[in-house]
């Protein structure tokens, strides 16, 4: 079976969705099928060994904004907008793309997630007649921003249409407001043109099935797995104990609520010598989460039992998930990927 996978590139960001596509890929192909996997926006950057093998990257970062805030350049010649599509732009834009505000892109959601009615109909066009020469058996979306794409996938390629979903709702109630709903109800307008939801878990497929109006026969739970290759089986660590935290050093992750606990816990002297590790992924977007809880820190007078380690590679990782007594990422929200 040949399938297509469409993953959204973060730029310089680490993406737990990237990350996760790029191993179902590589998974996929040691299962025997044939897999594409194409980069959409900007690069992926990864932790593992890249998937997606020198792949072109569609729906350019640069021109999608371009067409959303210039009509005029959604008519502009293919020469032109080649320019903006290059490898070497793209890796510029990466950058600063780590920094962008989900309320600066709100009508821009909206038309993406409309597809051929949208300003960015010409790359979809431009994406299927690349397809056409790839001949799917089936594509899969990495999330449900993108199921805009779908209807006219499926009607030119007549191919099914797979999407999962990956914490979607986080963006999208982030939207401002007279924002957000509009994009949850187009969302949801074009779910209907998907064949088949794959959710995390158990709680964000019964979530998202009410969310967007699916129907019970239309999604199913498949949870995550577990790449292991690097991690034995060993004894916890006996002194210092060391409490860590490892996801996307932000507020919705409950990083400052960790830090508050930890600093509690000294204050009461309940655990003895207690140090704490924050990893995971950190763009520009984070740095004033992740400087405020220096700061309290400082204030504390424990900045010195603290360590940060952002965007570690995955060797780093296991390294650090190796030294810690106890893990804990209290997400102030319900987390889609759970049980």
């Amino acid at each position: 079976m040949h399938i297509v996978q469409l993953t959204p590139g973060a730029g310089k960001m680490y993406c737990g969705a990237c990350f996760r596509d790029n191993a179902l890929v590589a998974a996929l192909r040691r299962l025997g099928h044939e897999v594409t996997m194409l980069p959409l926006y900007l690069p992926l950057t990864l932790d593992e060994n890249d998937e997606t093998g020198g792949a072109p990257i569609f729906y350019s970062g640069i021109n999608v904004y371009l067409e959303q805030k210039l009509a005029l350049f959604r008519f502009a010649p293919n020469w032109f907008r080649k320019l903006f599509a290059s490898r070497r732009m793209l890796d510029l834009a990466a950058g600063s793309a780590a920094s962008t505000q989900r309320g600066d892109v709100g009508e821009l959601t909206i038309s993406m997630l409309k597809g051929e009615a949208g300003n960015q109909a010409r790359e979809l066009s431009e994406l299927i007649d690349w397809l056409r020469g790839q001949r799917p058996d089936v594509i899969s979306l990495s999330n449900a921003l993108l199921v805009g794409m779908a209807r006219k996938l499926k009607a030119e390629l007549k191919v099914p249409i797979i999407c999962s979903l990956q914490g979607e709702d986080v963006f999208l109630n982030a939207l401002p407001d007279g924002v957000r709903e509009r994009a949850w109800q187009t969302t949801a307008e074009r779910a209907g043109d998907v064949d088949l939801f794959i959710a995390p878990s158990r709680y964000f497929a019964d979530f998202m099935r009410e969310r967007l109006a699916i129907r019970a026969e239309k999604i199913r739970v498949i949870y995550n797995g577990i790449n292991l290759d690097g991690y034995t089986d060993q004894d916890y660590p006996s002194q210092p104990t060391t409490l860590g935290f490892f996801a996307r050093m932000c507020r919705e992750k409950g990083l400052p609520t960790l830090i508050d606990a930890y600093i509690e816990l000294h204050r009461r002297r309940s655990v003895p010598n207690l140090k704490l590790k924050v990893g995971g992924s950190c763009g520009p977007g984070d740095q004033v989460v992740v400087d405020e809880q220096k700061r309290k820190l400082r204030e504390a007078r424990l900045e010195q039992t603290v360590q940060f380690h952002p965007n570690v590679s995955r060797q780093q990782k296991i390294e650090f998930l190796k030294s810690l007594t106890l893990f804990s990422v209290p997400a102030m929200y319900g987390e889609a990927f759970g049980w």
